[in-house]
């Protein structure tokens, strides 16, 4: 047969054994099969350590198949560890005065849900329509949320018109969602957007999924490594929405690029995905009293109390009159604003000191990210002690 007629010969249609009686997700038999997968693996520039069977499976969400050996969960969990070291280590390292709500928030920014929804949108990845094992490995396959508004436990309410109900399963140890949740405890408690944890267990040794062993010995430890047939699930699981499905399929993306190319790759393919979209961080500061949080600053610092001083004006006396302030601290200027009346100028004068302290950045050259001398990167490049701040002011 010559190379032609390689070519031309069409791909064989699914066959009786590729389809598993019960199951609600394609079969990994036809990932090889699929046009879309390898349409993407090539589009995302994915090395060939990273087959791709493991990419179909990064497709498929638990809410269509509950099995943790073939879903997508377990590689999440780890995508997401990933994501969110190799955005904060850059954000801390470049930002070292960045306060905890903004690091959330610009954490969110880069590796939230509706971020990583985009994301998938970008990629061209297709979401279906409903599941099931006749439709192509190369779509992102889930079990869509049934549209309409939610009741709660009573049957009588709807949730969203009862913002101040209980969030279970938050991870905290007393459950109700306002208490003593500061700063600290977000850190402690919450997830890595310093949002509420949802479906928390408070066992420590539950299992991690239903009917997991929690221990084996060594004859069950060779029997199972005998491959079985994958078996249908009984388990009935929970819907999911898109913009869900779509952040666990770029997290369980980024964990099996891990385990399979390595951690070089993985850090790659996040400064090509991630740490390129451009943030404007300056826009994530809400100050309530800057004045004060400004005075506060300057006196930790050992600097001279800060002065507002009127640099210029015009239409005192007309209707838009402008005034621009700005704010010293001896002889040096922290800030400068301006606005409608002079207070309004002076506290926009004091709220770009802060934001101009909590931005500092180290030059480049000193910038070292601990990611980048672990393991082989670490022999031809030097670790260089990074800048600790001594914390937010907190009035």
């Amino acid at each position: 047969m010559s190379i032609f007629q390689r070519i031309e010969t069409p791909i064989r249609p699914p066959r009786s054994h590729d389809f598993v009686p019960g199951l609600n997700a394609p079969s990994a038999l036809r990932a090889t099969q699929s046009a879309k997968l390898s349409a993407l693996h090539a589009r995302l520039a994915l090395p060939s350590k990273l087959p791709i069977q493991t990419l179909a499976r990064c497709l498929i969400d638990r809410s269509v198949d509950p099995r943790p050996d073939y879903n997508n969960s377990s590689l999440a969990i780890l995508g997401s560890d990933i994501l969110g070291y190799y955005t904060t280590e850059h954000l801390l390292c470049h930002y070292p005065r960045l306060p905890m709500p903004v690091l959330f928030a610009a954490q969110y920014a880069y590796v939230g849900p509706a971020t990583l929804a985009v994301m998938r949108q970008e990629w061209g990845v297709e979401v279906v329509a409903a599941p099931g094992q006749e439709v192509d490995p190369g779509l992102l396959q889930l079990k869509r949320v049934t549209p309409g508004n939610a009741l709660s436990e009573d049957g009588m309410t709807r949730v969203k018109d009862m913002p101040t109900l209980r969030r279970l399963g938050s991870g905290r140890r007393n459950e109700a969602w306002n208490y003593r949740r500061g700063v600290s405890s977000r850190v402690v408690y919450d997830d890595q957007f310093g949002d509420l944890q949802t479906d928390q267990t408070q066992d420590p040794d539950a299992p991690p999924f239903a009917g997991a062993p929690l221990t084996s010995n060594l004859s069950d430890a060779v029997s199972e490594s005998i491959p079985t047939p994958p078996q249908p699930s009984t388990q009935s699981t929970e819907a999911s929405t898109v913009e869900s499905a779509s952040a666990t399929f770029i997290r369980a993306l980024t964990g099996a690029l891990h385990l399979h190319a390595g951690p070089a790759a993985t850090k790659a393919f996040h400064n090509a995905h991630v740490l390129s979209r451009h943030l404007a961080l300056h826009t994530l500061f809400a100050f309530t009293h800057p004045t004060r949080d400004l005075s506060r600053l300057c006196s930790r610092e050992n600097f001279e109390p800060p002065v507002a001083r009127l640099i210029s004006e015009t239409g005192r006396l007309s209707r838009s009159p402008v005034f621009v302030v700005g704010v010293f601290s001896g002889e040096d200027k922290l800030g400068e604003g301006a606005g409608g009346s002079l207070n309004e100028a002076r506290v926009r004068a004091a709220a770009a000191a802060l934001r101009s302290w909590y931005l500092y950045s180290p030059s480049p050259e000193e910038v070292v990210l601990p990611s980048e001398v672990e393991g082989e990167a670490g022999k031809t490049k030097r670790w260089k002690p990074q800048m600790v701040d001594v914390g937010e002011i907190i009035t």
